[in-house]
């Protein structure tokens, strides 16, 4: 990878690591704290049959929605799939494979492949269509399935802040599923608002140690609103 982690786009931090049948891990939670510009550059580049672990799908034309509008996307590992009306459609006419995975078992199989663990057991899902073919295993008189650690071929994050050695800061709720599914990538591509010098950040600030990314971009997010929720203007 060089020791320069800093690329100038998205396409030339993703040179050399996109393929037909990836499995992807992606940050982020509806549309907050979304690899956008990353997710773009895989639209562009054309690789199919991809399979991606994300909470959800984006919204219809806006972050991974782009990549079901184009059918590069052949399974989603998702908890919700309620704000994409495409992402539906494809499901629900079996164009699109998908696994369905509790919200928290989601991070902590992101996170559980991160740090080295293959499996772990949980009581989350048991007697539901999520424990259909898992291993069951009592602990303590209560039923728990086997989940499976999430290790991907290449990881995409979105944060606010990094240092050139890759530390990253995310902002509020950006700092969703961006720190599990940054660990749990072999390679790991992050995109960010602002590069600061070595040393600007404070080390108890970091939320997620540079050893994890392995390349790095900065640019301009257009930060949508999934939902505008108003309400009436008083009358004078």
């Amino acid at each position: 990878m060089g020791f320069n982690k800093i690329y100038p786009d998205a396409a030339s931090a993703l040179d050399g690591l996109l393929s037909d049948g990836l499995l992807i891990a992606a940050g982020g939670f509806g549309i907050c704290g979304i690899p956008e510009l990353l997710i773009k550059a895989i639209r562009e580049s054309g690789v199919r049959e991809l399979t991606v672990a994300s909470n959800n799908c984006g919204t219809d034309g806006f972050g991974l929605g782009l990549l079901l509008e184009s059918r590069q996307i052949r399974k989603m590992i998702s908890s919700y799939v309620g704000e994409n009306a495409e992402f539906m459609r494809q499901y629900l006419s079996g164009e699109l494979e998908l696994e369905f995975t509790p919200q928290g078992t989601l991070a902590e199989r992101m996170r559980a492949g991160g740090a080295g663990i293959p499996g772990f057991f949980t009581r989350t899902g048991v007697g539901t269509v999520i424990a259909e073919g898992k291993q069951h295993q009592d602990f303590d008189g209560q039923t728990h399935i086997l989940e499976r650690g999430i290790v991907a071929d290449l990881a995409i994050v979105k944060a606010w802040k990094a240092d050139p050695s890759g530390n990253l800061v995310f902002r509020k709720t950006a700092r969703n599923f961006n720190p599990p599914a940054a660990t749990c990538g072999k390679v790991c591509v992050a995109e960010v608002e602002e590069i600061v010098p070595l040393g600007a950040l404070d080390p108890d600030h970091v939320h997620l140690p540079g050893i994890y990314v392995h390349r790095l971009i900065q640019g301009e997010h257009e930060k949508r609103i999934e939902q505008r929720t108003t309400r009436k203007r008083e009358e004078a």
